[in-house]
């Protein structure tokens, strides 16, 4: 019976050791330290990484593919605002049918490859009435109302403690930093609760007035697997959500994924600046301490 458990243990580090390998030969002598997830839109950014190398999910052992709209499916790695990058461009979802551990396993494969801190996007809903679209939220915490959890499971307690706080889980000095860049580049930002669902359905206005209940100030269908899987193997977290909409119900609001598009596609250089100057100070602030 020990010797079943251990390789149950075992196989997802197993998995991410294939994966990682892959990703080495790809990437040769990066070594990337920030890792960013692209979420629904914001892909774009991806296009402002120098000598970029792109690798596509489907290339790399044990990954699952992006179906969702908009999501590319694959990672670049290169330079933004002078600091080494792996990014996402798009991610996994639940609603795409992917278990919590298969959202969750490009997270742990990017701490296999030595990213240290996960800056990780979003599109939202608002629940918060004083947001405004084209808003930028920094989260401050998150309420995971997936019902799922990635590191529930024999597998990912061989990869860390099975047992780890969420306190802080949010960085509180990234945070700061976030809102340092957005006041010097212009660029309109919140802070706030982060609500995490399965979806793929948007959320009914009686979900949203519950929500708002409990202290969520926007709502989306990713991020909560990826930012636990991140704390689990302790990484920094950053969280930024792009205010897409209002949610259900909020001021009438009757979301659209096409309404995601279409502001994402407005806010796009504001994104780009904000989040290329995180990663810039970032960067600057790694160099300091060497």
């Amino acid at each position: 019976m020990a010797e079943a458990n251990e390789g149950a243990r075992n196989a997802l580090k197993e998995s991410l050791q294939e994966a990682r390998e892959v990703m080495r030969g790809r990437m040769g002598q990066r070594a990337p330290r920030i890792g960013i997830i692209l979420g629904s839109g914001l892909g774009p950014l991806a296009e402002q990484i120098e000598d970029a190398l792109f690798i596509p999910f489907g290339e790399v052992p044990h990954m699952k593919t992006s179906t969702a709209t908009g999501h590319v499916g694959r990672f670049v790695a290169g330079r933004l605002g002078g600091a080494e990058v792996l990014a996402m461009q798009g991610r996994l979802h639940g609603y795409e049918g992917n278990t919590a551990q298969e959202v969750a396993f490009p997270v742990w494969l990017l701490r296999e490859l030595g990213v240290e801190t996960l800056i990780t996007t979003n599109a939202a809903g608002a629940i918060n009435e004083s947001y405004q679209v084209g808003d930028f939220c920094i989260m401050s915490d998150h309420i995971n109302f997936t019902g799922r959890n990635p590191v529930v499971g024999t597998d990912p307690d061989g990869l860390s403690m099975r047992f780890f706080s969420m306190l802080d889980a949010y960085d509180p000095a990234l945070r700061a930093l976030a809102h340092e860049v957005a006041r010097a580049e212009g660029v309109r930002v919140q802070e706030g609760v982060y609500l995490g669902l399965l979806g793929p359905s948007f959320e009914t206005p009686a979900e949203i007035r519950a929500f708002r209940a409990w202290g969520a100030d926007t709502v989306a269908m990713s991020v909560v697997e990826e930012v636990i899987a991140a704390r689990h193997v302790g990484m920094r977290v950053l969280g930024i959500s792009l205010v897409s909409n209002m949610a259900c119900g909020v001021e009438g609001a009757n979301p659209s994924d096409a309404e995601v598009f279409e502001v994402a596609k407005r806010a796009e250089d504001g994104f780009c600046r904000l989040v290329s100057g995180i990663v810039a100070r970032m960067g600057e602030a790694a160099s300091d301490g060497e």
